[in-house]
């Protein structure tokens, strides 16, 4: 009952992402196959993998610049990375995963799929090259502050990190003031993406790199 739950398209994914349902889909089934056997995916996760997980990290994309280069950082079984991959062709998009069972269930994802855009790396963040990427992206991975001092040194000047969040994203921004300061950025905004469409709304951190620390400024916008 699970795997028939995954394997069947929600219509809004035909209407926000028609060129990508077709692989979408074929990456929901090898997540509540594959995944769940390797323990990437939990079984109980499985009936929801398209409301919480697909395309829950499919309309990040949404703040993410034309032609970007995108490091997903510590993307697990390619969520958000593979995801943008898919809905984003013109993204160039590496998936930093340490762990060897992890990179490996990728490296056959990305080559079933047929991904021409995606890019398994295993490595920490900590030993990427620095300035190297337009956007850095996360979900769920580490507090914003410690994942900041992760996240920031990759991306170049004005680039943009962007974590995704849950009910905490306010209080953990408040706590990392300091940090953020400390890492050059400019500015940071909290995101609602998704308030139209979808049952559980995404929740992002934006904060945009910049090349010295000071001068910070804080806003809000939701989308």
């Amino acid at each position: 009952m699970t795997d028939s739950v995954s394997r069947e398209t929600p219509p809004l994914v035909e209407k926000l992402y028609p060129r990508a349902a077709v692989p979408l889909s074929a990456y929901a089934e090898l997540l509540a196959t594959e995944g769940t056997l390797r323990g990437l995916i939990g079984p109980r996760e499985v009936p929801r993998l398209w409301d919480r997980h697909l395309l829950n990290c499919a309309v990040l994309e949404r703040l993410i610049p034309e032609e970007a280069s995108v490091a997903d950082i510590g993307t697990g079984a390619g969520l958000p990375g593979l995801v943008l991959a898919l809905v984003r062709p013109d993204l160039q998009v590496a998936l930093v995963e340490p762990l060897l069972r992890r990179t490996t269930f990728l490296e056959e994802a990305v080559d079933a799929l047929g991904l021409e855009n995606a890019t398994v790396v295993r490595a920490r963040a900590e030993e990427l090259p620095r300035a190297s990427y337009d956007v850095v992206t996360s979900r769920a991975v580490a507090p914003l502050g410690k994942l900041a001092g992760w996240c920031l040194p990759l991306c170049v000047e004005g680039g943009l990190m962007l974590a995704m969040k849950g009910e905490s994203a306010e209080e953990e921004l408040d706590g990392s003031e300091r940090e953020l300061t400390k890492l050059g950025a400019e500015l940071w905004h909290i995101h609602q993406l998704g308030t139209d469409e979808l049952a559980h709304p995404t929740t992002v951190v934006s904060i945009v790199a910049g090349r010295a620390a000071g001068g910070s400024r804080r806003g809000r916008s939701g989308r």
